[in-house]
């Protein structure tokens, strides 16, 4: 079952707030967001087909994206 509501795309900003100019890297950003989107909406139908809660769904997804960790951070000085 296709999604009418498709995702709309951000804006790509970077660590200072300045927006991504690279073509290559918003094209990039853009379709692993899809990507996800894709997975998840498949995930969240299985879910319902098995009769799981959809918020309880939505709030492990909301919770896994707020667990994900920057391997990239810089230690702080």
């Amino acid at each position: 079952m296709a999604n009418k509501n498709q995702l709309s795309l951000p804006i790509w900003l970077t660590p200072e707030g300045e927006k991504v100019s690279c073509v290559d890297k918003i094209k990039v950003l853009n379709e692993n967001l899809d990507e996800i989107r894709a997975m998840a909406q498949e995930a969240f139908e299985d879910a319902v087909l098995m009769g799981c809660d959809e918020s309880q769904f939505k709030k492990v997804i909301k919770d896994l994206s707020e667990a994900l960790v920057n391997p990239y951070k810089k230690a702080k000085s």
